[in-house]
């Protein structure tokens, strides 16, 4: 294994361990979660929300969430990683979706909205793992990695893609499902 990659499985194993004590009520498991985690979830918000006051707001939210539950948390189903940057995820897309509905009345509102803020998926391409996620998405089929990245990057539901690629929601699902697992199969070192 390489230096960087231990590195990256230690500091993985524990926040699962920090997670696993914040079920059990152990505040001081949860601050230290709260200082090795909040940078990068923090980074995850600003990039999908744009506005920093928004993204401070989201990330106080999920960290409520999180404390509340951490016990549904399953080392064995996701790594605490996955699984705090999955919650932070959907709370920034909730907001998102709050958003919209509150410009949808007026369309120059939500035209100045699309203009300024970049999309999650440009700011996903800053990252270092991009290149590595690009090439793992090449390798699914062009309507499923469609699928995928409007789910994950833009927040659309999973009714919503069915709809647009007109099938139905069951075979959307199963798309997503199978492409996530394929994803994680490439990703995986």
């Amino acid at each position: 294994m390489q230096p960087g990659r231990a590195i990256e499985q230690d500091v993985k194993d524990v926040q699962d361990e920090l997670l696993l004590k914040t079920a059990s009520g152990d505040q001081s498991a949860f601050a230290e979660l709260y200082r090795i985690s909040s940078p990068r979830l923090y980074g995850l918000c600003v990039r999908m929300l744009r506005e920093r006051g928004t993204a401070e707001e989201v990330l106080q939210e999920a960290w409520i969430t999180v404390w509340h539950r951490a016990s549904t948390f399953d080392r064995a189903k996701a790594s605490a990683n996955t699984w705090l940057g999955t919650l932070f995820r959907n709370k920034a897309i909730d907001r998102l979706r709050q958003r919209k509905e509150e410009v949808l009345d007026d369309p120059d509102l939500m035209n100045d909205l699309e203009d300024d803020v970049p999309s999650p998926a440009e700011g996903a391409e800053q990252s270092q793992d991009y290149l590595r996620l690009s090439e793992c998405l090449e390798q699914l089929r062009p309507q499923q990695r469609r699928a995928v990245r409007e789910a994950f990057f833009s927040g659309v539901t999973y009714n919503e893609l069915a709809a647009r690629c007109q099938v139905p929601l069951g075979t959307m699902k199963s798309w997503i499902r199978r492409s996530l697992l394929q994803l994680r199969t490439c990703l995986d070192p």
